[in-house]
């Protein structure tokens, strides 16, 4: 349960755990952080978003924290905690916002101390462009926000952190397990991306910037990737993402089939189905 009182410790101040911060410090909230780049640090202190930071990992900061958001790369923040979990105080929470969960709850939750908790979560935010001065709890409220429960995780644990959902002001709050989390991701977020991506690369006209509609820069938008981060993300969840490939392969192997039969009323038809189900999105 969050109060008043609580205090949040975010590891890791680029442009999700920066918006985190800034969100949960409009609240009210008490709100450290722990930065490799001092110079974020530095920032977040200037500008309100925390209350105090440090660039390496720091027993003050640690020891006072009820709630712990780990901002990093999924590795990373394995190995961090690997290294570090020591420092935290019995009956702490952990969660992250990394966008896989098989590879990471699974793995925490098997070297965690017993008396610390870690319950996965994924915003499904962002931006193209990165780092805490770019931060700003506004993308949350058109996102969704997934909480990541397993067997080894708290009633309390699982309110507390779709409680965090809901204070940043996420449009909707809804649970997964691991699993289902990944083989959804795969479709609706690594999948648009790899798309995105290979739009970009199949055609080289050096001035095809020239050439583009809306309905192009809107498909591609996301295309301006973070290359280290996304290529781990993207191998961390390689199986469900080939699936979901080979899938969307043969839907556009299906519309070539009608193209070479010039079979108007099955494309009619796959458009019309395509509408309704983007309808939903709207309401």
């Amino acid at each position: 349960m969050i109060t008043e009182d609580t205090r949040f410790l975010i590891v890791g101040l680029g442009l999700i755990g920066g918006s985190y911060a800034r969100g949960l410090s409009k609240k009210g909230f008490w709100v450290d952080a722990i930065d490799t780049d001092a110079a974020s640090i530095s920032y977040a202190l200037e500008n309100g978003l925390i209350r105090r930071g440090a660039a390496r990992p720091d027993p003050a900061l640690t020891r006072s924290a009820d709630i712990v958001v780990f901002a990093l790369y999924p590795t990373v923040m394995i190995g961090w905690l690997r290294q570090n979990q020591a420092l935290f105080r019995p009956g702490t929470l952990l969660t992250d916002v990394s966008g896989v969960k098989c590879h990471v709850v699974d793995v925490i939750q098997g070297f965690l101390r017993e008396d610390l908790e870690f319950i996965g979560s994924h915003p499904m935010a962002g931006k193209e462009v990165y780092g805490v001065r770019n931060s700003d709890e506004a993308i949350f409220r058109a996102a969704n926000f997934i909480v990541t429960p397993t067997e080894k995780n708290t009633p309390e644990a699982v309110q507390t952190a779709r409680e965090i959902g809901r204070l940043l002001e996420f449009r909707t709050v809804s649970e997964l397990s691991p699993a289902a989390h990944d083989e959804i991701i795969g479709f609706v977020s690594q999948l648009t991306h790899a798309i995105a991506v290979s739009l970009m690369t199949c055609n080289e006209d050096e001035n095809l910037q020239n050439y583009t509609g809306d309905s192009f820069r809107d498909l591609t938008r996301i295309a301006r990737i973070n290359e280290k981060m996304w290529s781990e993300l993207f191998l961390l969840n390689r199986q469900e993402l080939i699936e979901q490939i080979d899938s969307f392969t043969g839907e556009l192997l299906r519309m070539r089939g009608m193209l070479e039969r010039e079979d108007r009323p099955a494309l009619e038809e796959m458009f019309i189905h395509s509408t309704r189900r983007r309808a939903l999105f709207d309401r």
